[in-house]
């Protein structure tokens, strides 16, 4: 009997119905909380609650794909999630998981010193957490918690998005997913692809980096912004579905206006992997008033953030959609990543 017939779940986001069947259930109390302004719900990136004056932001995101730089990653996925409730980053705390019989003192200080140079870049102060030896881990994991702050006024969700906003999608899509496949098979890539080529996918991390912190800054400074939202697992594919069911509603996409980055794009398709279901931190997706959308590109331009208008918002009962080739057809929904097909 297979692991499916016996009703095992595989690697990933759990389903999305058993998911928002768990939440419904079992998280009632934020429901009923009055200080809980945004609680769990599938799609919405961290929690909002209100202590008087300033609301605070509250989110929580492992790192469990790469090992290399996990610092950095583990600040900036969180961060990220913080930036697109219009908020600002200021506080985070780490659990930091390391593998028994393979952890040296070394290893431990290069997670330390990764989170504090990531938290020093952004502006963010590590200021707890936890660190232990644990039994069964083939490689570090580092689970974190960001904290951070927003007026009331900017508050902003996935869950906002209007029909007839356009999508705006910054950067391009998939970078963490090529930096991930870079550092983690660069063994068995470098006798495919030049060194130089494995270095720049590598780089992705940083050039054009994991952070949206900049991107939501500018949007929120620029124009009308209904929703944002940070694609992570499942990719652009899995973060549009998530905007939508936030939102309630449709939604269509133009496949020729996604910027898909070139270098993420050859170490996919090698490996046989959908570019549109692999994770995609780094590129900021927001829904914004039409009237501001050309404003918002010009802002994008003028610092440097490269940005694309994707696709329109549409009534729920559109569907999600994707155009490709001049025919329109259903979005797949990645509830699985494509790299955990290799990792």
């Amino acid at each position: 009997m297979n692991k499916a017939a016996r009703g095992v779940l595989p690697a990933g986001k759990l389903p999305v119905r058993l998911l928002a069947r768990l939440l419904k259930r079992y998280a009632a109390a934020a429901r009923a909380d009055g200080s809980v302004v945004v609680g769990p719900s599938v799609g919405l990136d961290c929690a909002v609650i209100d202590f008087g004056g300033n609301l605070l932001l509250a989110k929580t995101d492992p790192v469990t794909l790469v090992a290399e730089d996990i610092g950095l990653y583990a600040i900036h996925v969180n961060a990220n999630d913080i930036a697109v409730m219009g908020g600002v980053p200021r506080w985070f705390l780490a659990t930091i998981l390391l593998p028994e019989g393979r952890t040296t003192a070394r290893l431990a200080e290069r997670i330390f010193s990764q989170l504090s140079r990531a938290c020093d870049e952004v502006g963010i102060t590590l200021c707890g957490g936890h660190t232990e030896v644990t039994p069964g881990l083939e490689r570090p994991i580092v689970v974190g918690q960001m904290l951070g702050e927003v007026p009331e006024r900017r508050l902003v969700s996935s869950a906002g998005a209007r029909p007839g906003d356009d999508i705006v999608l910054t950067k391009g899509v998939p970078i963490e997913a090529g930096s991930v496949i870079a550092r983690e098979m660069s063994s068995e890539l470098r006798g495919v692809f030049p060194e130089g080529f494995i270095r720049r996918c590598k780089r992705l991390v940083k050039d054009p980096g994991l952070s949206v912190v900049r991107d939501a800054r500018v949007a929120m400074d620029s124009a009308r912004v209904h929703a944002m939202h940070d694609p992570t697992e499942g990719g652009l594919s899995m973060g549009l579905y998530e905007l939508a069911e936030a939102s309630e509603t449709g939604l269509v996409v133009y496949e020729e206006s996604i910027p898909f980055v070139p270098e993420s794009l050859r170490l996919l398709e090698h490996y046989g992997l959908d570019p549109m279901g692999a994770i995609a931190s780094g590129a900021l997706l927001l829904t914004v008033d039409p009237r501001d959308t050309a404003g918002l590109l010009g802002a994008f331009e003028r610092e440097g953030i490269r940005a694309s208008c994707i696709g329109k918002v549409t009534d729920r009962k559109g569907g999600i959609r994707i155009v490709s080739g001049g025919r329109q057809k259903a979005l797949r929904v990645f509830q699985r990543d494509e790299l955990t097909r290799i990792l």
